[in-house]
């Protein structure tokens, strides 16, 4: 059993996954990483499997130096690239009930033995439900009137905070100017004027009169 696997791990490592993918816009490519160290003509398959226990196969394709074989699920659009290391899975227009967790499956065919890849720990493909227009529409007439709405508001607290100071300059101003008035000394008393002096009686003096 021990050289079985170190056979295995000398030939086709396993394969390397991202954990988590989102599908922008529906669309999604999953990268599936591994190695192979054996030289000279060479045949593979790759292959990408839905669910925990991989029952759906999604699309694979068998190629070597001069050929391809390429097959998929009618339930997917996958398109699949394939290099020296790596595989790419793409898929578009995937629905929200597609939302699962996928498994790339490498195998090397030709020279014998036959070696398939470890088993990988997976990538959870999710797919969210694309937003409608309208509801796009009515988030762009919600966020341009809070927009407007914080504007104006700016605009309000501004204009208030300029008058507040300009009466409060206008008040202090004023002040200075009242306290700079000049104090006028009180003005002096007639000293030939007596308020209580007695008043002649006329009338007395000419009754003496011849």
């Amino acid at each position: 059993g021990g050289g079985g696997v170190m056979l295995f791990l000398n030939t086709i490592g396993n394969v390397e996954q991202c954990p988590l993918l989102l599908a922008d816009n529906r669309n999604a490519t999953l990268v599936c990483n591994y190695t192979y160290k054996k030289k000279g003509e060479q045949e593979f398959s790759a292959s990408l499997h839905k669910g925990a226990d991989s029952a759906v196969e999604v699309c694979s394709v068998v190629w070597n130096s001069t050929y391809h074989n390429f097959k998929a699920s009618p339930d997917f659009n996958c398109l699949v690239a394939y290099g020296d290391k790596e595989v790419n899975f793409t898929l578009w227009n995937m629905h929200v009930n597609q939302t699962d967790i996928y498994f790339c499956k490498i195998e090397a065919r030709y020279p014998p033995p036959y070696f398939h890849s470890g088993e990988s720990n997976g990538t959870v493909l999710h797919v969210k439900e694309p937003q409608s227009q309208s509801e796009a529409g009515t988030f762009m007439v919600m966020a341009a009137a809070v927009g407007v709405i914080a504007f104006y508001s700016m605009l309000i607290t501004a204009a208030f905070i300029y008058c507040w100071l300009k009466n409060k300059k206008n008040r202090i101003l004023q002040k200075d100017y009242i306290n700079m008035l000049p104090r006028h000394p009180p003005a002096p008393r007639n000293k030939n004027y007596h308020p209580y002096a007695p008043t002649r009686n006329y009338t007395a003096y000419r009754s003496w009169e011849p």
